[in-house]
């Protein structure tokens, strides 16, 4: 099973392929260099079996390459950086 993390600008969201099938995503709403996440899904034939994590940890090392920053509004996003914290560099601090 190969999993292959990208972002899909138009659709404002980054998407986890399993073996060339979209198997989930997570959206976002751009504020600059700020990227808030707000929803993430993955198809039910693909959970439990990690495609959830390996979709965040993609997205987040994609947006850490390029020097951005988070938003965690989406709960999943949320506590896989909770139990990730090499992440919570990324996250901007509550004003």
């Amino acid at each position: 099973m190969s999993f292959l993390v990208e972002e899909n600008p138009a659709k404002h969201r980054f998407e986890i392929l399993v073996d060339d099938a979209l198997a989930g995503f997570t959206a976002y709403l751009p504020r600059g260099e700020v990227l808030v996440f707000t929803h993430t899904e993955v198809d039910a034939k693909f959970q439990n079996m990690g495609v959830g994590a390996a979709l965040i940890r993609g997205t987040l090392d994609q947006v850490r390459a390029r020097g951005g920053r988070v938003v965690p509004r989406c709960p999943f996003v949320a506590s896989f950086i909770e139990r990730h914290p090499e992440y919570a560099d990324l996250v901007v601090p509550a004003a």
